[in-house]
């Protein structure tokens, strides 16, 4: 398993991050997945044999149990990986429990370490952005977490890029803690984070971490032009709408073109989709989920090959973004002004 620098913080992870929203199957994440502690013991004991060392979960996956279970399988190796958690905006049920308040996040920075059963979190995210608390009072806030010892380094998931740079404006003006990372989701199905977030990484040197790669299953192979819509999985019908928009021609399109070059390479779809991020600009590594054994035996497989530049081009091409004003891409030097 291939190694990468971490945006600026000097830590070395691995190209794939283990995600644990499948581990618990409470609530919301129920049909992602329910894996159970004894299985779990396994996956995450195979995973770190294997070269995976970084591991993202959050205090919203399953109302908590996934830490716990995280906690509980990391064990005895829990020096060994780098684990991401996160926490929600979401108020409810209490008036004060939600937010970015520097109560909420002090008390939610304490739950996750108990349900971790660690003492230091390695990279502790705001999960979406919190447009109610002031940005001043959530940041110096993560900055004490750090200072304190509970924190390594901080993150974010789901901001926009200019968020994002008020972010780390205000950070700098007052010498706090600034963000090491930035979770997207990112896929050949959801290339919109290349509009400005990836940009943005790059110029900021922050580690961007890319979660649903396979787009929550639609890039395994199994939905397929003309063929009847799988049962029992993850979606019940086609989307447009909600966390995974999928125009089906375009989907289809895109598959039939990881499945050509997949057949090139004696690898299957979804490795292809995989490697097709590990080539792109600023990742640093894919947030993956699993249902059992075989997804992870068969993701880690992903990184053992690289696809070629004339093949990265011909995703690039039929995944692409019609860029529009002011996305469209400029050379003063050959395109001047009139």
């Amino acid at each position: 398993m291939k190694m990468r620098f971490l945006g600026k913080t000097e830590l070395k992870v691995s190209e794939l991050c283990l995600g644990t929203s499948t581990f618990g199957g409470v609530g919301l994440y129920k049909k992602a997945g329910d894996i159970g502690q004894k299985e779990a013991n396994s996956i995450i004991n195979i995973a770190l044999d294997s070269g995976i060392n970084f591991f993202n979960t959050a205090e919203v996956y399953s109302n908590g149990m996934a830490e716990e279970i995280l906690g509980k399988a990391l064990g005895t190796r829990r020096k060994e990986a780098i684990v991401i958690t996160k926490i929600h905006p979401t108020r409810s049920p209490g008036p004060n429990d939600g937010g970015f308040s520097r109560k909420h996040l002090i008390e939610c920075c304490e739950a996750s370490l108990n349900r971790l059963k660690t003492d230091y979190i390695d990279i502790y995210q705001l999960h979406m952005f919190d447009e109610y608390t002031p940005l001043e009072i959530t940041l110096q806030t993560l900055n004490d977490l750090v200072r304190s010892g509970k924190v390594r380094y901080i993150g974010c998931s789901g901001f926009t890029g200019w968020q994002v740079m008020k972010c780390i404006a205000l950070a700098r003006e007052n010498r706090w803690e600034n963000f090491m990372t930035i979770e997207v989701m990112y896929s050949l199905i959801s290339r919109w984070v290349e509009l400005e977030l990836v940009p943005l990484c790059l110029d900021q040197k922050i580690g961007l971490l890319a979660f649903a790669p396979l787009h929550g299953g639609y890039l395994t192979g199994k939905y397929r032009r003309g063929q009847p819509w799988p049962t029992g999985t993850r979606f019940d019908k086609p989307l447009d709408t909600g966390p995974y928009p999928v125009e089906q021609k375009k989907l289809f399109d895109i598959v039939e073109e990881l499945e050509r070059i997949a057949n090139s390479h004696n690898v299957i779809i979804s490795q292809v989709a995989m490697n097709y991020l590990l080539r792109k600009p600023a990742v640093t590594s894919l947030v993956f989920g699993i249902r059992n054994l075989q997804q992870l035996e068969e993701n880690i497989k992903a990184t053992d090959w690289e696809m070629s530049p004339e093949e990265v081009k011909r995703l690039d091409k039929i995944s692409g973004l019609k860029r529009r004003y002011p996305y469209y891409v400029f050379n003063p030097v050959s395109e001047p002004a009139h």
